[in-house]
């Protein structure tokens, strides 16, 4: 395990906090006018599952824990669990709604994702740039209605409703960035 500068923590690092591993959620640095300068930090205990909001001094050391990426795919939900496998082992791994967070609107069967191990448990899953998806549900456009770039709420495969343009009908595909959740093309 290597030690670093708190300056040098990074969101997605894990770290040793109080004789725990923890991933770090969220990051500012902050230099209040002429006080010393310290890192405010989010992070979330691999073992209790808990987020914790901790300051330390920019120049403290903290111990960094190695991390190890894996590419999965999402298999299907088992009640509130969601369920990924390795698809040259076919290895199963269980995720809480929790950890999975804002990525379930974009999962489907067989969506690839890179899921990151601390000491051999899941801690988090990223999701491709853009992805794929089924409408589910697009209303008509109102006739007369074909002012530039004008937008309807369109309900996708997965339960999420995103604005695309108005020719876009049920039943198409379209592509969706997943870090803005924005239309992006026809899919």
């Amino acid at each position: 395990m290597a030690n670093a500068n708190a300056n040098d923590l990074r969101r997605g690092m894990a770290i040793s906090y109080n004789n725990d591993v923890c991933v770090v959620l969220e990051v500012q640095h902050r230099t209040p006018g002429n006080l010393r300068a310290f890192v405010q930090a989010i992070i979330r205990s691999i073992r209790t599952g808990k987020s914790s909001d901790v300051r330390f001094a920019s120049t403290e050391k903290v111990e960094v824990v190695p991390m190890m990426t894996k590419k999965m795919e999402f298999s299907y939900m088992d009640q509130q669990d969601y369920v990924f496998s390795d698809p040259e082992t076919y290895e199963t791994v269980s995720l809480t709604a929790e950890i999975v967070g804002d990525a379930k609107n974009f999962l489907i069967e067989n969506s690839p994702v890179t899921m990151t191990f601390v000491e051999d448990r899941a801690v988090s899953i990223e999701l491709p740039p853009s992805v794929v998806l089924g409408v589910s549900d697009a209303p008509e456009g109102i006739k007369g209605d074909s002012a530039n770039n004008v937008m309807k709420t369109v309900i996708l495969e997965t339960g999420v409703t995103v604005q695309a343009p108005l020719f876009i009908k049920t039943g198409e595909k379209i592509k969706v960035d997943t870090r803005t959740g924005k239309y992006m093309e026809r899919g």
